[in-house]
C-alpha cells in the first residue's frame, strides 16, 4: 500500500510543481478572493503536505506543540506581504519542494529540534510559501485572499496538531510512513 501510495505521488508531482500558476489574484470581489485563500491550501497539494506536516512533526516532538505552527503562519504572511510587494526570492519553487522533503523527514523520523532551531526552520520554509503566493495575489481584494490562505493555513497546522498528538504515543509506522510519502512528494518536485 506505501508503494502504491508512493508512486501516485510521483505521478502527480509534474502538475503539482506548478501549483503557483499565478490565477489567485484575478479573483475581484472580496468574497470571491475570501473563498480562493481559504481553498488554495487545500487543493495545493503541496501546501496541503506542508502545513499538515508542520502540525504533526510539532506535535509529535516539542513541548510548546503551537510554536512552529505559530512561527510557519506569521512568517508565511510576511513572505506573502514581501511577495505582494514585488520582492521576489530566488528557487522559490525549489525550497518548496525542500520544505516537503525536510518536513517530511522530520516526521518520519521523529526528530525534535530546540525551539528556536526548529523555528528558525519553519520560518526559513515559511517565507518561500508565502512569497510563492504573494508573487501571485494582485488587485484590491488580495488582502481578502491573503486572509483565507493565512486561516486556512492554521487550520491545516491545528489538523496536523490533532493527528501529530494521536500518533504520538501509538502507531508509529503510521507517522513513519506519512511523513516519508511527504518527503518523496518533496523528492519528486524537486526532480520535476
Amino acid at each position: 500500500m506505501i508503494r502504491r501510495l508512493a508512486l501516485l505521488l510521483l505521478a502527480a508531482a509534474p502538475a503539482a510543481a506548478f501549483a503557483h500558476t499565478g490565477d489567485a489574484g484575478h479573483t475581484h470581489d472580496a468574497a470571491g478572493a475570501l473563498m480562493a485563500g481559504l481553498t488554495h491550501p487545500f487543493t495545493g497539494l503541496d501546501h496541503l503536505a506542508a502545513m499538515v506536516a508542520v502540525g504533526v512533526w510539532s506535535a509529535m516532538s516539542a513541548r510548546k506543540v503551537w510554536l512552529a505552527p505559530v512561527v510557519f503562519a506569521g512568517t508565511l504572511l510576511i513572505g506573502a506581504l514581501l511577495g505582494m510587494a514585488g520582492v521576489t526570492l530566488p528557487a522559490v519553487e525549489p525550497m518548496i519542494a525542500v520544505s516537503l522533503l525536510v518536513l517530511g523527514l522530520l516526521v518520519a523520523t521523529r526528530t525534535s529540534l530546540p525551539p528556536v532551531a526548529g523555528g528558525a526552520l519553519v520560518a526559513a520554509f515559511a517565507l518561500f510559501h508565502g512569497a510563492a503566493h504573494g508573487n501571485e495575489l494582485a488587485g484590491p481584494s488580495a488582502a481578502f485572499a491573503l486572509i483565507g490562505m493565512v486561516v486556512a493555513t492554521a487550520l491545516l497546522h491545528a489538523l496536523g496538531i490533532v493527528l501529530g498528538l494521536q500518533l504520538r504515543q501509538r502507531h508509529v509506522w503510521l507517522s513513519r510512513a506519512g511523513g516519508a510519502i511527504v518527503a518523496l512528494f518533496g523528492a519528486a518536485l524537486l526532480v520535476a
